[in-house]
């Protein structure tokens, strides 16, 4: 027993192949926390990054120092956002929701519901409308829940960063335990691994989500389109959907582009889009992802779907990275860390 159990400790692939299952139902196990778990690595590894540059850029200045004041930064921002500016997109939304039950009411699409009322009863109508109205309940609640994990990863984050070099010391000396060492290096192997890949691709996106907002922001404003503001944080949050996302984002943009111009607004909506998605494709991808994380678009939607189902609006956001870290273990196709791709 004890000769098998020692040749299981040395066959390296083995082992980690049982630490990786492990892990992954310990964390399907704790599905019901797991926006707070994302959010809090999330904030982590952002101000992580983020004190690592400070310390480079200002070697002298103390790592509590620099947390204190990113997180005092940070309340203050978060502070103006929700007493400022969240009433002003809240009015901008309700503007474009009002658009959209005006366009709802227009000639056209009444000429379409009269059409469609042939082929779909009002039985199917009524029950699409209390489904509508179920989910309407549920993102009221779930908007809810989610503040209550974003404030909690936010003082998690807070007391990591603090304490970032005591934190350091002390996970490293679960590496030298006698015991579980070769537990705590595995864990350490795929925390390693999957900080990276998460890092590569979440940054990238991260950036090109930016840049494709900033391009569509331009163009509204060119365009004289209403609630800019409103579209333009709705095509930042869609953006970060790998693809997909650009896509989606259409859909609102042309029902407030038709209200506003008609057909004309349409097509420019589209062929906006359809520089924003080459642009996507051909520059910022190669360029953020450094031409290591890319998938074929095949694989991306797949990966989505798969993510959306298991994981609900956290698998379209996190689908990718996972996805892609298990190709880096599987050794298909690595990723380079975050500092090597920036050089």
């Amino acid at each position: 027993m004890e000769n098998a159990w020692q040749r299981f400790i040395e066959h390296t692939t083995l082992r980690r192949g049982v630490v990786l299952a492990a892990l992954m139902l310990f964390l399907w196990s704790i599905r019901a926390v797991m926006t707070e778990v994302l959010l809090t690595f999330i904030f982590t590894y952002l101000i992580v990054h983020w004190l690592r540059l400070i310390q480079r850029k200002v070697p002298w200045l103390p790592t509590i120092v620099t947390a204190l004041v990113t997180y005092a930064v940070l309340i203050i921002l978060v502070y103006l956002g929700v007493t400022k500016y969240l009433p002003m997109l809240i009015n901008q939304v309700v503007k474009m929701v009002d658009y959209l039950i005006k366009y709802s009411q227009s000639t056209d699409m009444q000429w379409l519901t009269k059409n469609l009322s042939h082929y779909i009863s009002m039985k199917e109508i009524t029950a699409q409308v209390r489904n509508w109205l179920t989910v309407g309940i549920n993102t009221i609640t779930t908007v809810g829940n989610f503040t209550v994990s974003f404030v909690m990863a936010i003082i998690l984050s807070f007391f990591y960063a603090i304490e970032l070099e005591q934190m350091n010391h002390f996970s490293r000396q679960f590496l030298q335990s006698k015991v579980a060492g070769w537990l705590f290096k595995d864990l350490n192997f795929f925390g390693q691994k999957f900080v990276n890949t998460f890092g590569v691709v979440l940054e990238a996106q991260f950036f090109i989500a930016l840049t494709n907002t900033v391009i569509t922001a331009v163009c509204l404003i060119v365009m004289q389109m209403p609630q800019v503001l409103a579209l333009s944080v709705m095509v930042f949050g869609l953006s970060l959907v790998p693809v997909a996302g650009v896509i989606i984002s259409l859909v609102p943009l042309c029902m407030v582009g038709y209200n506003t111009g008609g057909m004309r607004y349409i097509i420019y909506l589209l062929i906006m889009i359809a520089v924003i998605h080459a642009i996507e494709a051909y520059v910022l991808n190669p360029k953020f992802m450094a031409s290591r994380t890319e998938l074929p678009i095949f694989y991306t939607f797949v990966v989505l779907l798969v993510g959306e189902h298991f994981f609900g609006v956290w698998g379209l956001l996190v689908g990718v990275p996972i996805f892609t870290f298990f190709l880096d273990i599987l050794g298909i196709k690595p990723v380079k860390p975050v500092q090597e791709v920036a050089k």
